[in-house]
């Protein structure tokens, strides 16, 4: 059985790469980076495991998963500022599970 993309993020015990299509329905594959559920949304880090143009190997890219027509879908982050926050908390939480 197939489960969707968010259900396997949502999944702390998944391990397999994240798959997401774009606008020209090609398959990118991700590894999943963090959730960090900030301003009761729930945010996701991915970074590409497929190259992406305009994406450097080093690069995340932030997501935000929201409900469009009664369905939960990952929806790409451009807002600069929502994505420093998330990685602010998830910087927060990687030095918290330092201590």
């Amino acid at each position: 059985m197939d489960i969707s993309p968010i259900e396997k993020i949502l999944d702390e015990n998944n391990e397999d790469p994240i798959t997401l299509y774009d606008e020209e329905n090609r398959e990118i594959e991700f590894d999943q980076v963090a959730v960090i559920p900030l301003n009761e949304k729930i945010y996701v880090i991915l970074k590409p495991i497929t190259e992406i143009e305009g994406v450097a190997d080093d690069e995340a890219l932030v997501f935000v998963i929201e409900e469009i027509e009664d369905e939960e879908t990952l929806v790409l982050v451009d807002d600069e500022q929502i994505i420093d926050l998330v990685f602010d908390e998830y910087y927060k939480l990687l030095d918290e599970a330092d201590d």
